[in-house]
């Protein structure tokens, strides 16, 4: 996994190279954590910028980040150096607040709508909700098998909430909802965050990798 922003630049890099398009990234302090420290974010988004000319850098505000809701929101009114945009799980604490404070930086947000969650019925309380980047929709469901069923439910949940949505899954449920969102023609992302194998089961060296091979695995029609 890259960890430092030189590693997270290289490997943003190598992804955009492979056919990225947007890049999704977690800070990490020293001891590799994922972090919302404003240092950290700085170093970490000014470095992936640096390799990844005009390519949108997006970071996460996951609780595990923080896990006071007012000291993330906190953080992110601290940023020095903003990311295009950072995505906001709303069926965690204080997910409100977080994007509140983003909306004042003028950061775009990818409201991660989660599977399996309350996240969708509170996120339409929201009264932003309208106005975001993206609906990040995560299937947390790892069965290949069920997945895709799982990711249906969950897009017909989302079904009048009128904002792009971006589906993807994780680890055995990733592929069979990367093919889902391909065959529906939505936006879909891939990288060790959700996955560490390829279509056919073999180790992923990189996100580089992955990315290749979403963009070139034989899908059926």
């Amino acid at each position: 996994m890259p960890v430092t922003p030189a590693e997270l630049a290289a490997a943003a890099a190598g992804a955009v190279a492979a056919g990225a398009t947007d890049i999704h990234l977690h800070p990490k302090d020293d001891a590799g954590r994922d972090t919302l420290d404003p240092t950290a974010v700085a170093g970490c988004v000014t470095a992936v910028r640096a390799a990844a000319p005009g390519v949108p850098v997006g970071v996460t505000t996951g609780a595990w980040t923080e896990q006071d809701p007012n000291r993330r929101a906190a953080l992110v009114r601290a940023w020095p150096v903003l990311p295009d945009h950072a995505s906001v799980n709303w069926h965690e604490d204080g997910a409100d607040d977080v994007a509140d404070a983003l909306t004042e930086r003028g950061v775009g947000i990818e409201a991660g709508l989660w599977s399996g969650t309350d996240g969708a019925r509170r996120f339409r309380r929201w009264p932003g909700h309208a106005s975001v980047l993206r609906i990040l929709a995560e299937v947390t469901d790892t069965d290949p098998a069920t997945a895709p069923d799982t990711a249906v439910r969950l897009l017909d949940e989302l079904a009048d909430v009128a904002v792009p949505v971006l589906l993807h899954g994780e680890d055995g449920g990733a592929w069979p909802v990367l093919r889902l969102a391909v065959a529906r023609g939505l936006a879909t992302r891939v990288g060790l965050e959700d996955t560490l194998t390829c279509p056919d089961g073999t180790p992923a060296a990189d996100n580089a990798t992955l990315v290749r091979a979403a963009l070139t695995y034989p899908w059926p029609a």
